[in-house]
């Protein structure tokens, strides 16, 4: 009867009898989560703060002490604020929703699209002045909007762009924040699988939509996520002069300026604002994380 050799035999229970130990302890995991359950508290109180607010009465909302949940909810501010949206004497409501919606999804777009492929050659490609070209965009995260806003209006003026989409679609193009990310983001992605691509013929257009864009997602989202916050919430009264150019952003501001009487609609003001966003980020969180654990490659 043939023996059987040991050594050559595959894994058994046995093999995996002794299971690796984490470094912490049950009180350190306690502790962590009890720190991380204290931070999303206290991130998430503007959040609540805010929805609790625009849901009070009048009379609450000029409570002194002021109250952290309403005792009377209602939905009467959101109501008046479509009702006095509704009554503008100048452009239709839906006029200033268009402009927005425009205007956000265009500059984010491009802001994206530009910004990859401007990140894209600064990242793989060695060419003259390549350095310096993302040296100046560095410098650039350095000056805030309302150091570059009489440059900007200058330059506007000059090619005939004031009181026009383009004025604030084109600053929002040329962000630095976009090339910054994505740049760092690609140098993580390795060469050898553009060089591959390129010997089975694929063009430089092609590697980029087909290759690098579907796996440097977690940059361009977060890039998306900032271009829909600052364009979204940007009123720029200096660029558009027209009353059917203006963005949703300055007709919800004209409401905050109405007095004690228009408190509620004021809050619900906040709430309108800031929810864009936050749902934009909810609906692609899910897709950075899993992008995030799925398309760490390196050389």
């Amino acid at each position: 009867m043939r023996r059987r050799n040991k050594y050559l035999e595959g894994p058994t229970i046995h093999h995996y009898k002794f299971r690796r130990k984490p470094n912490r302890s049950v009180g350190g995991d306690i502790g962590i989560y009890i720190f991380l359950g204290l931070c999303s508290v206290v991130m998430v109180f503007p959040l609540v703060f805010a929805i609790a607010t625009s849901l009070k009465p009048l009379d609450e909302l000029l409570k002194n002490p002021p109250t952290f949940f309403p005792r009377n909810p209602t939905f009467d501010n959101y109501s008046d604020l479509f009702v006095t949206l509704s009554q503008s004497q100048w452009v239709p409501f839906t006029r200033y929703v268009f402009n927005t919606v425009f205007i956000t999804v265009v500059g984010t777009l491009g802001h994206v699209v530009f910004a990859s492929m401007a990140a894209y050659v600064l990242a793989k490609y060695n060419f003259p002045g390549g350095s310096l070209f993302f040296r100046v965009a560095v410098v650039a995260l350095m000056f805030s909007g309302y150091v570059t806003g009489i440059p900007n209006y200058l330059i506007m003026c000059r090619l005939h762009m004031v009181d026009t989409y383009w004025a604030l679609i084109l600053p929002a193009i040329g962000g630095s924040l976009g090339l910054f990310l994505m740049k760092q983001f690609m140098e993580g992605f390795p060469m050898s699988l553009v060089e591959a691509a390129k010997i089975d013929g694929a063009n430089e257009l092609t590697i980029f939509w087909k290759l690098v864009m579907p796996n440097v997602r977690p940059a361009w989202l977060t890039i998306s996520i900032f271009s829909i916050q600052g364009l979204w919430n940007n009123p720029q009264t200096t660029y558009i002069y027209t009353e059917g150019k203006k963005m949703l952003a300055y007709a919800l501001q004209q409401i905050q300026a109405g007095g004690i009487a228009r408190t509620g609609q004021a809050s619900a003001v906040i709430v309108f604002t800031m929810s864009v966003p936050i749902i934009f980020f909810i609906f692609s969180q899910s897709q950075i994380m899993e992008t995030m654990a799925t398309s760490g490659l390196k050389d």
